[in-house]
């Protein structure tokens, strides 16, 4: 793997959990949102992540010419490519809602129950740890690869 791809790897881990790390502060922001546009209570949503291949320009060129008539498919470059993390879709929570007993909210059924979002705040507050562990990860690792290029670039002098 060379620099920019693992520099790449790194940017598309940060990426996906800044989102993550947003989604959870919007479910705790919403905690007791009880009316939405669409009406009824705030839905919890998720991210769904997905791994892929990255790939630089380079790679592309080489891997192509690698498999013109003549070469090798054996002992490929490519066998193991390097994969990095992508935020495939943000969805709504279908858990059930909580119900609890207020007769003096605004939103309250005949009954006097009002239905408040499905969010359980330390599954978020777990959430958005793991998005800060992963996301101090990738720093770290970025962070590392700058430091080998630096390198790099002082024995060439």
């Amino acid at each position: 793997m060379d620099f920019m791809t693992a520099l790449e790897v790194s940017a598309s881990g940060l990426n996906a959990q800044r989102i993550r790390m947003n989604i959870a502060a919007m479910n705790l922001a919403n905690i007791h949102t009880t009316r939405t546009k669409s009406g009824g209570p705030y839905r919890r949503k998720s991210v769904i992540f997905e791994a892929v291949p990255v790939h630089n320009p380079f790679d592309r060129v080489l891997q192509a010419s690698m498999l013109m008539p003549g070469y090798s498919r054996q002992g490929s470059l490519f066998s193991e490519s390097p994969t990095g993390v992508h935020v495939v879709d943000i969805v709504n929570d279908n858990r059930a809602f909580k119900k609890i007993f207020e007769p003096s909210h605004p939103d309250a059924d005949k009954d006097g129950y009002v239905m408040l979002p499905n969010i359980n705040v330390i599954e978020e507050m777990v959430n958005m740890l793991m998005a800060s562990r992963s996301y101090e990860a990738n720093i770290t690792a970025f962070q590392a690869t700058k430091n080998m290029i630096l390198k790099a670039i002082e024995i060439i002098k």
